[in-house]
């Protein structure tokens, strides 16, 4: 059992993202194999968040030409709206295998094989369509379904959209690109064109190499953590067991960042995206962190005390604010509207943050405009 600091603890976990003062010195795809996700989220609000996690590590020298291309050339694959690498799918294709997963079927399981079961027909049409024409956006894919999905959501009557999510479930259908235009729209084809034909693992050794990739890329977690979409949060018993001083219960810690907890630590500052891996799970960014942070964008204007898009500020080993900052492309400015310390800033701290902003507008081909921000 390891036992460390809370600042061991954040060292071990900011050094495993590679958000130290030293920079990757390979490329996107081993910055994406190390992280194992980028969350491929459209907002635009500064940048696509896949675009901002990636310039947090690389900075104004990352090109985001780079990730375009290896998404295009399919040696990153969008799977759940996520991006990962090519050959990380045949760790995935097991349980797509045995969908919708281990008997006895949960009720909410048995409810989708029946539906899928009584629209098989239009199943075989789209496959069919697909292996003739494929790949095709959403729009080409005519709705046959006799049997509708019910929903009291948003999901009422999008029988096209909720079928396809099925198939890439059974590993039948996968994302292959999107169109090009104002509104690109995502492109479906066959999977047996899209994931490599890969030996695939059985489903337990599977889940294992994924917890071992994912707490490698997170230095430390939990073992057991709430569920969410498409990429857990826990890591199993991958790893060591480990405390943490002043957390209650036991966590994982990857073996190879343990000289990241007690040896040399160089910090800088970073500006993360809200959905950057170091925060994505707030549970252990709250425990291990002790930061308050919420994303807004789905909060009345008058309800959200950080903004919009606030980004969170990692200044060495701790997270220590939010930037309020807008890009407006048609000005040709960042806007930063707030700076939000959850302590205040030494000088230091603030011209860090504030090369790091320069940084990302000198990215963005934008000028910077301190509207109220404090970074002047």
């Amino acid at each position: 059992m390891h036992e460390l600091t809370l600042a061991e603890a954040r060292r071990v976990a900011v050094r495993a993202q590679l958000l130290t003062a030293d920079r990757p010195d390979g490329g996107v795809l081993d910055v994406v194999r190390h992280l194992t996700v980028l969350q491929l989220d459209p907002t635009r609000y500064v940048a696509p968040s896949a675009d901002l996690v990636l310039w947090s590590r690389f900075g104004s020298a990352y090109d985001a030409g780079e990730l375009r291309d290896l998404l295009d050339r399919q040696v990153l694959l969008d799977h759940h709206q996520l991006a990962r690498p090519a050959e990380d799918l045949a760790l995935h294709r097991a349980e797509m295998a045995r969908w919708p997963g281990p008997e006895p079927w949960k009720p909410h399981e048995e409810a989708l094989v029946a539906w899928v079961e009584a629209n098989d027909e239009s199943r075989r049409e789209v496959l069919e369509l697909l292996r003739g024409d494929g790949p095709l956006p959403r729009s080409e894919i005519p709705d046959t379904t006799r049997v509708p999905w019910r929903s009291t959501g948003w999901n009422g009557e999008k029988n096209v959209k909720m079928l396809l999510t099925q198939l890439v479930e059974r590993g039948e259908v996968a994302r292959a690109g999107r169109t090009d235009g104002p509104v690109p729209e995502v492109l479906w084809d066959l999977a047996e064109r899209v994931y490599p034909d890969d030996p695939v693992p059985d489903v337990d050794t599977a889940r294992r190499e994924r917890d071992r990739r994912r707490l490698a890329s997170l230095g430390i977690a939990r073992g057991k953590a709430a569920a969410v979409p498409a990429e857990p949060h826990g890591v199993g018993e991958a790893g060591e067991p480990a405390t943490v001083a002043g957390v209650r219960g036991t966590w994982r810690v990857d073996p190879a960042w343990l000289d990241a907890a007690t040896g040399p630590f160089a910090g800088r500052a970073a500006v993360l995206s809200p959905l950057d891996r170091l925060v994505a799970d707030r549970k252990r960014m709250a425990e291990l962190f002790d930061f308050d942070y919420l994303l807004e964008m789905y909060k009345p204007a008058a309800a959200r005390r950080f903004g919009y898009w606030a980004m969170p500020v990692l200044w060495g080993a701790d997270l220590v604010g939010k930037l309020d900052a807008a890009a407006d492309r048609e000005a040709g400015e960042l806007r930063v509207d707030a700076v939000h310390e959850d302590r205040p800033w030494d000088d230091a701290c603030r011209a860090a943050v504030r090369r790091e902003v320069e940084d990302l507008a000198r990215w963005l081909g934008l000028g910077v405009v301190d509207l109220g921000g404090g970074l002047g």
